[in-house]
């Protein structure tokens, strides 16, 4: 018998809600995070009272009633609605896309009327889109694309949006209300007291390591452990044997302010291709804070390279064959199981996360209880 049920490499979402559950059954967990702190990218740290999103923002949203039961079982949710807002050389946008939008844009006031206008300006496209600037024109027309989605695409990617293929842009939020709220999801919320209420719930009862490389003692990790649960970047757990997958980075720039209310909302989007940030954050608005001074981020895109934290997977085709190559000799594990953002390559909402590891730590508890 080894000392520990299961090794969790990274103490993020993925692996708290595995941990969490496994310890209802009374199995043993030891989580290694080679940060300083537990929660991934869902970190808070509290500065003049506020609660900072560290990784930047994160706003919880579902339809699953399963998963809003289970999170409202770790913490309080209050009623924070996301409405970003997008800046345009100084001029002010509603987001999603809405009638609050097309007004602004060009005085149009029925949802008729912005119609028309966005369909005569499709027209410029003729066949199937070739590439991310032309499906963005055939969904949403020119002047949207021009002034809301090209130049902080092409910032997010790092790439002329010429040059990003079509599928990137599948969809684009459009409605044809007056309604700001950026999520269909039935629910949303910002947990009261900030994410680690949440962290410090699910890895209750866990042996943590922080500041440890799972990586680099492999041997004496996996001798402690009857299963790892791996929620690392999966070509590193192969020695990028194929070649390394691409991300995208971030780097955040925070500061205080003060004053009470530096943008009168907690992100504002900053879309034209000058300004080098993609956003800011405004943090106190999450949780509609009132206290004197104010906390902000600005958040920079970056191309990832070893050694930076890699937040988005390029999910290009390149990078999707390159991934199955790893994917099957994942498969081939007898002992370890590959889950989350960076272990399964792939772009999860906080709510999918929860999903898949509810359904992996069922199917594993499942399995213990055949044996």
């Amino acid at each position: 018998m080894k000392k520990y049920d299961y090794v969790l490499v990274g103490g993020g979402l993925y692996s708290g809600v595995f941990a969490y559950l496994a310890g209802k059954q009374g199995k043993k967990c030891l989580v290694l995070e080679k940060r300083e702190h537990l929660g991934g990218n869902l970190y808070c740290e509290e500065t003049e009272g506020i609660h900072v999103h560290r990784y930047g923002a994160h706003i919880f949203h579902t339809s699953n009633r399963k998963v809003w039961q289970f999170v409202n079982e770790l913490a309080e949710f209050n009623r924070y609605t996301n409405s970003p807002v997008a800046n345009y050389l100084g001029q002010m946008y509603n987001l999603p896309f809405n009638m609050n939008t097309f007004s602004k844009m060009w005085g149009v006031s029925t949802p008729e009327q912005a119609k028309e206008k966005i369909s005569q300006q499709r027209q410029v496209i003729t066949g199937e889109p070739k590439n991310l600037e032309e499906q963005a024109i055939s969904l949403v027309g020119t002047d949207i694309y021009e002034k809301l989605v090209k130049g902080y695409t092409e910032k997010q990617w790092g790439r002329d949006c010429k040059d990003l293929p079509a599928f990137i842009i599948k969809r684009l939020p459009v409605r044809f209300t007056y309604d700001n709220n950026y999520f269909n999801d039935l629910y949303q919320g910002i947990p009261i007291g900030g994410y680690n209420v949440i962290t410090d719930k699910l890895f209750e009862g866990c042996d943590v390591e922080l500041s440890v490389d799972y990586l680099e003692d492999r041997e004496k990790y996996d001798s402690l452990g009857e299963t790892i649960i791996y929620t690392g970047m999966i070509d590193a757990f192969y020695g990028y044997r194929f070649g390394k997958l691409e991300y995208r980075s971030l780097k955040f720039e925070t500061e205080t302010l003060p004053t009470d209310n530096y943008q009168g909302v907690a992100v504002v989007n900053y879309t034209d291709r000058e300004t080098p940030f993609t956003r800011i954050i405004e943090h106190k608005h999450f949780e509609f804070g009132t206290q004197e001074k104010t906390v902000i981020t600005r958040e920079y895109p970056s191309d990832w390279s070893e050694g930076m934290e890699p937040y988005y997977p390029v999910n290009d085709e390149k990078n999707q064959e390159l991934y199955q190559t790893y994917a099957a000799l994942a498969q081939k594990e007898d002992r370890v199981i590959f889950g989350g953002r960076l272990g399964e390559y792939k772009y999860y909402d906080m709510d999918k996360v929860i999903e898949s590891a509810m359904r992996m730590a069922e199917a594993q508890l499942a399995l213990s209880s055949q044996l």
